[in-house]
């Protein structure tokens, strides 16, 4: 413990001393040990690893200290390690190999996959998964396709854009939206998309159970504190605990399909590679 903290000690007065301008500056730009902690050293050419050329001098400095500063922590550290633990507890050799083997079959395992695996999923795949899958897909917070405005309470043009929002005529939805390039603050057709209600009810500052609760013939509006209308029209609605609309699901069962042709690729990689390894004479159990 006396060590550690004599060692703490110097590590102090060098991170002490490095606070001048004058001593960060001569650190940066002297081809010299820069900092040392028991038996590390810290070189300038680390330093220049890390500091770019485009660099001021006062970034220089600054980035200078900030790495002396963690280099100093972590050997510290790894000099009272070295001294604490045994000969034994040092012998890191066989986790080392662990990690190196593990980390070249990983490595050949992602070359062997990105050299095989097939991205692309059909509709038919996907309907196929998502019908063969039911429970996989309920809703935890309701989705609905939605038309939101944030607009002035008084705006001249607010019933007219909020008339036309919750129109099915084309003609109408064209209306409300170029009304609402002038007249509002935001104007968004999430009708095209199935939107998570949890998410979309941040709009209105509240949770999704309070915003629907205040839904009135598929429309909700609320005053924020700054006196804006904030507006939604509910085109359609999936409650939660139903079943998710395909749409909704596409990406996620696009994931999965993906993920189960690439664990089949690496399962079928490691048994081949066994098989090749009989058949060659490599592996044999004596």
């Amino acid at each position: 413990m006396h060590k550690f903290l004599h060692i703490i000690s110097l590590v102090g007065i060098v991170l002490l001393a490095c606070q001048s301008c004058r001593t960060i500056s001569s650190l940066v730009h002297d081809d010299q040990v820069v900092a040392k902690v028991g038996k590390y050293f810290l070189y300038k050419s680390d330093l220049d690893k890390v500091i770019p050329e485009s660099a001021t001098g006062q970034d220089s400095m600054t980035l200078a200290l900030q790495y002396i500063n963690a280099w100093a922590s972590d050997a510290v550290f790894l000099d009272v390690a070295e001294e604490h633990l045994s000969k034994a507890d040092k012998d890191v050799s066989k986790e080392l190999e662990e990690y190196r083997r593990s980390l070249l079959k990983y490595k050949y395992e992602q070359q062997y996959v990105n050299e095989r695996l097939d991205t692309a999923v059909t509709d038919d795949e996907l309907l196929r998964y998502y019908e063969s899958n039911p429970g996989q897909f309920i809703l935890e917070v309701p989705v609905a396709k939605v038309r939101y405005m944030k607009i002035d309470a008084d705006s001249p043009q607010y019933g007219l854009i909020k008339a036309k929002m919750a129109s099915t005529v084309v003609d109408d939805l064209v209306a409300a939206d170029s009304l609402a390039y002038y007249a509002a603050d935001i104007y968004t057709d999430y009708s095209g998309n199935w939107v998570d209600m949890a998410g979309f009810s941040r709009n209105f500052g509240v949770d999704y159970m309070t915003l629907m609760s205040k839904v009135r013939r598929s429309m909700v509006e609320m005053k924020d504190s700054s006196g804006k209308m904030n507006v939604a029209y509910i085109e359609d609605y999936i409650a939660a605990g139903d079943r998710a609309p395909l749409e909704y699901c596409r990406e996620r069962i696009k994931d999965i399909i993906v993920s189960v042709r690439k664990q089949t690729l690496i399962n079928n990689l490691e048994r081949e590679l066994l098989d090749d390894a009989r058949a060659k004479g490599k592996f044999e159990i004596l």
